[in-house]
């Protein structure tokens, strides 16, 4: 398939003076929903995929292949241009080669590459640690080289504001802004004066994960820079919440037919593409 197309979707929302929200998806279904209902791009998150494909915790047991594949999947589905939080690149410099590689292969828009160190030490579990501005560099210069589509956007990220403070944070997200990565990924940010600072260091597109609280306003994100605010991922635990309750409605006797909220029929033909499944089996199956 040709994913070009969505890429410069995503790129010119970066190059615009907007932020947006992303719809948070996490398979072809709710992909399809989050593009129907009028979001502008989509969200992907390592989180979201090992729930997802594994229905464990996100502690990076999730692999690189696993998490392509579910993308490929949702980007299938679709025309919606897709950010993925490719976490720490799954591994050292030429394992974020590989990750670029394998993601872009699969049709995402854009994906990020963070200085966490990843997965936790032995007796370092619940210790955020960064890894060196150095290391962090290498890793943002491997991903790039990596890239065969121009057009996909590689995000720095990192969320050294937790960690080693504002002074820090700038210092990577100048040192991944020289190495040349297309936008820079802030997560953490807690107070205005904190977006204020990195804003006024950088030039690039910004995008901000977990914020709330002082970054409810659209509006003032734009004037930052800022061009994609995450919003969290409350689909997935929606649709968790929904099939734990109808089950146990199920299971406690509920009727079927008594059972509240469940998708229409028209809603279910709309998700699942159905007219263009039944066009398809009219123009090619049918005798003529």
């Amino acid at each position: 398939m040709d994913w070009s197309e969505r890429r410069r979707r995503f790129r010119s929302l970066l190059a615009g003076s907007r932020c947006v929200h992303p719809g948070s998806v996490f398979d072809p279904i709710s992909a399809r929903i989050a593009e129907e209902v009028g979001f502008e791009i989509g969200m992907f998150a390592g989180s979201v995929a090992s729930f997802t494909v594994l229905g464990a915790p996100d502690l990076i047991v999730l692999t690189l292949t696993e998490f392509a594949a579910q993308a490929y999947r949702i980007n299938r589905a679709g025309t919606l241009p897709l950010l993925v939080d490719a976490d720490h690149g799954y591994g050292n410099a030429l394992n974020a080669m590989r990750t670029v590689q394998e993601l872009e292969t699969a049709g995402v828009a854009a994906l990020s590459i963070e200085d966490t160190a990843l997965p936790a030490n032995f007796g370092a579990a619940g210790e955020m640690r960064l890894i060196s501005i150095e290391e962090g560099v290498g890793k943002m210069r491997a991903a790039l080289a990596a890239r065969q589509d121009p057009s996909l956007v590689i995000a720095g990220r990192t969320q050294a504001i937790s960690v080693g403070g504002l002074d820090d944070t700038i210092a990577r997200a100048k040192a991944y802004e020289a190495a040349g990565v297309d936008a820079l990924f802030f997560v953490g940010l807690k107070k205005r004066a904190e977006l204020d600072a990195i804003a006024a260091a950088v030039r690039l597109p910004i995008i901000i994960g977990g914020g709330g609280g002082e970054f409810d306003d659209l509006t003032y994100l734009g004037a930052r820079g800022v061009r994609v605010a995450l919003q969290g991922h409350q689909p997935f635990m929606a649709a968790v919440k929904a099939v734990h309750d109808t089950l146990k409605a199920l299971r406690d006797g509920v009727k079927p037919a008594a059972l509240p909220g469940i998708a229409s029929a028209e809603l279910m033909r709309a998700v699942t593409r159905d007219a263009d499944y039944k066009r398809w089996m009219d123009e090619f199956l049918s005798r003529g």
